[in-house]
């Protein structure tokens, strides 16, 4: 199983598991379609939406590990 870590683009961690997106949407990213999500690291993202961006990938990774 690959981790997703802080430094992976947003849009690579989608196309990892498109599961994933319902954490993004979650927490108020709600633009996962835009060019932001091809460039942005999850930490980038996390900083601009005022979210915790280890609190996001352990829990992404947890769901993950769980299938």
């Amino acid at each position: 199983m690959q981790k997703v870590t802080k430094d992976m683009i947003i849009m690579d961690v989608l196309k990892l598991d498109p599961g994933t997106a319902d954490f993004f949407l979650g927490i108020g990213m709600h633009c996962l379609g835009c060019p932001s999500a091809s460039g942005e690291s999850v930490e980038q993202a996390c900083q601009v939406h005022g979210v915790d961006a280890d609190e996001l990938i352990e829990k992404i990774n947890a769901y993950l590990a769980s299938k």
